[in-house]
């Protein structure tokens, strides 16, 4: 499981022009919620975030916002950002407890040659990147590993055969494709253009009877 710490402050005033003013601050408006509790409005800095986000998997790292004097461990469930700019403006934080199953997207790595490509010419076509699951927080897996080196080809993995830590459930139907190998691409051979003599032999002959006319 992936964490990182990450610091927070309440916030008492609301609105766009409250949020305009934290960002002005490089502060991103956030706010927390889940177990029954109230939403409650904070900000976090913002190069502090960006630092994170650059190095963790948001929707499967665990986050520790210390907040109040005390840490929280959370999950971001959404983040909103500026349509042209990639400015960071909303962060939505799920407070987390433990025994308590969450869902989250975990990225698939791919590990190994397949027999297919190695032998065959194939080639790997990685059809999903993340896939949902339900884990304890304490017990949600950074990255899940596929292990395609036995597939040949037209072979396929799907959901049902990824090996999943324990405590951990796949949410997506287990029919879903996660890859497959495809066969080599065949070159279809350009068409043969055979030449013909016949009609200026035609028209040489034509031109022959007229002068000896």
């Amino acid at each position: 499981m992936a964490t990182a710490r990450l610091g927070a402050s309440a916030r008492e005033q609301a609105g766009k022009g409250a949020a305009r003013a934290l960002r002005r601050e490089g502060r991103v408006p956030a706010v927390i919620y889940g177990h029954g509790r109230d939403p409650q409005p904070l900000s976090v800095n913002t190069r502090d975030l960006e630092k994170l986000l650059d190095r963790h998997a948001a929707a499967s790292t665990v986050f520790e916002l210390d907040l109040d004097g005390r840490s929280t461990r959370t999950l971001i469930r959404e983040i909103q950002r500026h349509p042209f700019k990639r400015v960071i403006l909303h962060v939505d934080f799920q407070e987390l407890v433990a025994g308590e199953r969450v869902s989250v997207k975990v990225p698939l790595v791919y590990v190994g040659t397949p027999e297919g490509v190695r032998t065959g010419g194939g080639m790997l076509d990685q059809v999903l990147h993340e896939v949902s699951i339900e884990a304890d927080p304490s017990a949600i897996p950074g990255t899940i590993e596929v292990d395609v080196t036995d597939l040949a080809i037209a072979q396929a993995l799907h959901v049902s055969d990824l090996r999943l830590p324990e405590g951990v459930t796949a949410l997506d139907d287990g029919s879903l494709t996660v890859c497959t190998v495809q066969p080599p691409r065949v070159e279809e051979a350009a068409p043969v253009v055979e030449e013909t003599t016949g009609e200026p032999e035609v028209i040489r002959k034509a031109k022959t009877d007229e002068a000896e006319g």
